[in-house]
C-alpha cells in the first residue's frame, strides 16, 4: 500500500493514543511517512478519544483523516463519530463487548472480543494491544515482526510479558476468525 488512513477510537484511558504511537513507529521503521493527530475530550477517563494516522510512501499531504481505510473502535462512545469518513472499502474492527451500536453500512465490519480476551489474560487494560495486533494481522499494513519489536522495546519491563501475551492473543483472534 502506498497511502492509507487509520483511526483508533474509543474512550479515554483505553490506550488508543499509545497504540497509534506503536503502529506509527512500526510504519516509520518500514519506510513510511506518518502524520499522527489525536483528539480527546477534556476528561481523563470516559470521554471520547481518537488518534489518526495518515500514512504514505511519499509525503503525507494532509495530517487529518479524510477517508479511512481502517477503523478500530473500542468503545460505544466513539461508535458513530467516524461515519463521515468511512467508505465502502473501509475495514472496521470493533470490540464485541463495548461497542453495542457499531457503524452500519457497505463496508467490512469485524466484531472481536478484545476486552473479553484481555480480561482472560488478567488485565482488561491490554485490550488496546490485542486490538492493535488484530488490526495489523488482518490488514497487513506492516509486518507483524516489526510491530512486535516496537511493542517489545517501547513497553516498560514491568508490563512486557503481559503486552507480549496480548500481542499474541490479537494475532490469534484474527486467525480464529479467518476460518
Amino acid at each position: 500500500m502506498e497511502n492509507f488512513e487509520i483511526r483508533f477510537s474509543g474512550s479515554g484511558g483505553q490506550g488508543l493514543i499509545l497504540s497509534a504511537k506503536f503502529l506509527s513507529a512500526a510504519l516509520v521503521a518500514e519506510g513510511y511517512n506518518v502524520a499522527q493527530s489525536q483528539s480527546y475530550e477534556p476528561v481523563s477517563r470516559g470521554g471520547q478519544s481518537r488518534s489518526d494516522l495518515v500514512v504514505s510512501r511519499g509525503q503525507a499531504a494532509f495530517p487529518l483523516s479524510r477517508g479511512l481505510d481502517f477503523l478500530l473502535i473500542l468503545h460505544d462512545a466513539a461508535a458513530r463519530s467516524s461515519d463521515a469518513v468511512i467508505g465502502k472499502d473501509t475495514l472496521v474492527l470493533v470490540d464485541a463487548e463495548l461497542v453495542l451500536n457499531p457503524p452500519k453500512g457497505d463496508f467490512k465490519l469485524l466484531s472481536l472480543p478484545f476486552t473479553e480476551t484481555a480480561r482472560k489474560l488478567g488485565n482488561k487494560r491490554v485490550a488496546n494491544i490485542i486490538a492493535l495486533s488484530a488490526l495489523v494481522a488482518h490488514s497487513g499494513v506492516c509486518k507483524m515482526e516489526t510491530l512486535e519489536q516496537i511493542v517489545r522495546t517501547k513497553t516498560p519491563p514491568k508490563f512486557a510479558r503481559l503486552n507480549m501475551e496480548a500481542f499474541e492473543a490479537g494475532r490469534a483472534l484474527v486467525l480464529e476468525n479467518a476460518e
